[in-house]
């Protein structure tokens, strides 16, 4: 039972399940603020444009479905947008963090001239067939 927890621990613990967590988080919260967007701004504009009944009132039933119906795609859509955007940029940033990491080392040796062995870069003669090498300082 103590291994299971363990293991469980180290699964908990990595990176994207905590990623995933805060996500998760993140997105009921912004789910929130679309909502309200929704709610209390675009409805109302979307209310307007709605043909009027008889008396300048809505028609009843199916027309207040259809606009609900309009908010929650409005509403996805708005989220969906936002999501491509982050993951965009994460997925960018990622990408640039790789290439800094990627970057080539400096070189630690070099091929002899004269028998094609492989020597330490600073030295002024080849270990295999003593031939002088010319040292070139490192540039900074």
């Amino acid at each position: 039972m103590k291994k299971f927890l363990k293991e469980f621990k180290e699964f908990a613990m990595k990176g994207n399940v905590l990623d995933m967590a805060v996500g998760i988080i993140i997105g009921g919260a912004f789910k929130a603020i679309v909502d309200s967007l929704i709610a209390n701004f675009i409805q109302p504009l979307l209310d307007k444009v709605v043909p009027l009944g008889e008396n300048g009132e809505q028609a009843p039933g199916v027309v207040d479905n259809i606009m609900r119906f309009a908010g929650s795609i409005i509403n996805f859509v708005v989220i969906a947008l936002v999501l491509f955007v982050i993951i965009k940029v994460a997925n960018k940033s990622r990408n640039l963090r790789k290439k800094e990491e990627e970057a080539p080392a400096a070189p630690t040796t070099k091929e002899c001239p004269f028998c094609f062995s492989e020597v330490p870069i600073k030295a002024t003669r080849c270990p295999h067939c003593t031939s002088e090498l010319q040292y070139v300082p490192e540039k900074k």
